[in-house]
């Protein structure tokens, strides 16, 4: 990779294709100059003389067939360091035709820049430190964002929110390892800057926190771009039919009798701004044949893999099927993440008004409680029960092995500290490891083939 940051570097930064309005982004050493030949500022003396940002509008002096196009712009100039990407930036916006954006890129082209890279903006933003490498995933996260979930987690790591736990972390670690190695430094006065009990306290808050970061890392791994809601329960509860009302059309066979769906069925669902997909799964019986039990095996797959499991439970069942339900309900729910126990088919149980006012029962066939139930889903997926992660899931993937060597690293520390025979300098050895491993993470320390993985799934412009 290319890391001579200085070199001018130009691109479309909006959106291709013709609107009202477009962005060309320039960003290097003396942008102002290659700008300053086919710009006619308003205010000569404040373009000139600009010493911090400011908006100057004038005209882009472009080719024309027959003679030079003048084109109203605002140009955004950051003359100093204080820009994005930490160094002399200048945003042109004018009218969004792709002819006139071309050629504006094209005469920055001939005047001193070169297209730029995918992400190489946010590139220079993360080297010049105005961003770690969390941070600098989370644009990618915003950008990429299908639904409200998954912009919430990319603007909350864009923010710093586990940068910051993951840097006060690595503070910690390194005050430990100052502390262990001034004492190292006196060890022929026997002078103690931290006891052994305390470090081994220490070093335990720290594996604790990491281990938690490594759950949610699991999480996001298995979780998918769309949060995926699973219909279970006893066969005839009523799931298919639910399942038809939800989607908004007769998609699975509905039957009084049991056993009619035998394999799974997934349809994308789109409420609003909620977006999400909905499984209907056999119902929860033991089968020997193969076809039923293959049916069994995906249910089990989609119960773990699942955000919200819907367990759905008639109205109508026996005492003895009511038992089997609560003790299936119960297990299904030490493989889901997060359950809501659903009465089904309430417009043949006698209590059905006391059903609806407890707000946990339907009618699929006469819509009873429909409202409420979408509203229950919208508030479970929309919450952080729903499994929403601190972490990007590029991210995750990224950092799980580097997550899980720190867990390892501060474990061989703090049972070398348990052992009150044992030098300091070993337990040094492993904290460093330990801030290695995180600075790989926060992106302190990097290779150039590290970089290149990331920032290349960036659009050009970015």
């Amino acid at each position: 990779m290319d890391l001579n940051v200085d070199e001018p570097i130009a691109a479309l930064a909006s959106p291709p294709g013709g609107s009202s309005r477009g962005i060309i982004r320039i960003s290097g050493h003396n942008v102002r100059s290659i700008l300053s030949e086919w710009f006619e500022p308003d205010d000569v003396h404040a373009w000139n003389g600009a010493k911090s940002a400011q908006s100057h509008t004038g005209r882009l002096v472009l080719n024309g067939l027959e003679e030079p196009l003048r084109c109203p712009v605002h140009a955004l100039y950051w003359p100093t360091r204080r820009s994005y990407t930490g160094q002399p930036l200048i945003e042109l916006h004018l009218p969004g035709s792709p002819s006139l954006l071309e050629e504006t890129l094209q005469t920055a082209f001939r005047h001193g820049s070169r297209p730029a890279r995918p992400g190489e903006f946010t590139l220079r933003a993360f080297l010049a430190g105005k961003l770690d490498l969390l941070q600098a995933e989370a644009v990618l996260g915003v950008i990429d964002a299908r639904n409200q979930v998954e912009l919430q987690t990319a603007l909350g790591q864009l923010a710093g929110g586990i940068s910051g736990r993951l840097a006060t972390l690595r503070r910690d670690l390194l005050e430990l390892l100052a502390d262990l190695e001034a004492g190292l430094d006196f060890i022929e006065e026997d002078i103690e800057f931290v006891s052994r009990a305390e470090v081994v306290a220490r070093l335990s808050d720290a594996r604790g926190f990491v281990e938690s970061l490594v759950a949610q890392t699991r999480d996001r791994m298995v979780s998918r771009v769309r949060p995926r809601v699973v219909l279970a329960g006893l066969p005839n509860a009523g799931k298919s039919t639910l399942f038809n009302r939800l989607i908004g059309r007769n998609l699975a066979i509905v039957s009084p009798e049991q056993g009619t769906t035998r394999d799974f069925l997934v349809r994308a669902v789109e409420w609003n701004d909620l977006s999400f997909d909905l499984v209907d799964t056999a119902g929860w019986e033991e089968s020997a044949d193969g076809i039923g039990a293959a049916a069994q095996t995906h249910r089990a797959t989609q119960l773990k893999q699942s955000d919200l499991l819907i367990w759905c439970t008639a109205a109508t069942l026996s005492d003895d099927e009511r038992q089997q339900d609560d003790a299936l309900f119960e297990a299904s729910r030490d493989q889901a993440r997060v359950t809501l126990r659903l009465m089904t088919k309430i417009d043949l149980a006698p209590a059905k008004a006391i059903l609806l006012k407890e707000k946990n029962g339907v009618s699929a066939v006469s819509d009873l409680g429909l409202i409420p139930l979408k509203a229950d889903i919208q508030r479970h997926l929309s919450s952080d029960h729903a499994g929403r992660s601190e972490w990007l899931g590029v991210t995750a993937a990224r950092c799980r092995e580097t997550l899980d060597a720190i867990t390892v690293a501060l474990g061989r520390a703090q049972s070398v500290a348990q052992v009150k025979a044992s030098g300091d300098e070993l337990i040094a050895v492993d904290l460093r490891d330990a801030l290695e491993h995180l600075g790989v993470i926060l992106g302190t320390i990097y290779t150039d083939d590290i970089l290149d993985r990331i920032f290349s799934k960036f659009c050009i412009g970015k």
